[in-house]
């Protein structure tokens, strides 16, 4: 057995890229993976495949974040995927991935493009948290995804690195609130990870070069250098250890 079988757990933006590789290490660990995406059916499923072909469990479940409602539709998706496979209306493990980037400096940004970032990276990671604290069993787990970026001078994209600043903060204040029940909140910081957001920087041979000689291990990040500390994060291993942003960066900017 697994060291997650008998957990229930939500990954949003699970379709690829880190989410995809969250999913199926959670899947791999005995969790019941609910796979989020807004709108790329064909790769959430990919990802549930992949979770089945390899012996575990997991459903799709669909819905935009960032929009009014957003968290309510989001639950009722998710407990009639519940239903489907026989399980209770709870929830053990909320992976806060989903995420995108409009790049724009100070001169550049523009205001629907920050009330976007913002929307999706931090106030729909409040409410999933806020509205599933009902379903989220005592002992439960939350993981939000921000990135390096808010521990470094990111200027092209500095709408998104306010964005994830934001999540740092929730993940902080609710560690504090959520410690009776035993609920750990923690955060994780990816750097350069190869995924298709990503591509732009590493689709030529000179940009993956530049991007990855800031990890010390000269390579840049894979879904799979995330997921397992998510995992960690998600196993009682990690009982001791919530409020806490852990870097994922490969030792980048040291």
């Amino acid at each position: 057995m697994g060291s997650l079988t008998g957990k229930a757990a939500l990954v949003t933006g699970a379709g690829r890229g880190i989410g995809r590789g969250i999913a199926c290490r959670l899947a791999a660990d005995g969790a019941l993976v609910a796979v989020h995406y807004r709108d790329q059916e064909t790769a959430a499923r990919e990802t549930v495949g992949l979770i089945t072909k390899n012996g575990g469990r997991a459903f799709v479940v669909s819905t935009p974040l960032g929009e009014p409602g957003d968290a309510r539709t989001l639950y009722e998706r998710l407990d009639a995927g519940l239903g489907e496979q026989g399980e209770p209306l709870a929830l053990d493990i909320l992976v806060n991935n989903a995420g995108f980037n409009i790049p724009g400096s100070i001169a550049d940004v523009k205001p629907q493009d920050f009330d976007r970032l913002m929307a999706v990276h931090a106030k729909a990671p409040l409410f999933l948290i806020q509205q599933g604290l009902d379903r989220l069993r005592d002992g439960g787990r939350i993981i939000n995804i921000s990135s390096a970026a808010t521990r470094v001078a990111f200027p092209e994209s500095v709408a998104y690195s306010m964005a994830k600043a934001a999540v740092e903060a929730l993940t902080r204040a609710l560690a504090k609130e959520l410690g009776p029940r035993h609920v750990t909140v923690n955060a994780v910081t990816p750097g350069f990870v190869k995924t298709d957001m990503n591509r732009r920087r590493w689709s030529e041979p000179e940009g993956e070069a530049a991007h990855a000689a800031f990890s010390v291990f000269r390579r840049m990040g894979q879904p799979e250098d995330v997921a397992d500390i998510v995992a960690f994060l998600a196993s009682d291993d990690s009982r001791w250890v919530t409020g806490q942003c852990i870097d994922a960066s490969g030792g980048s900017f040291l």
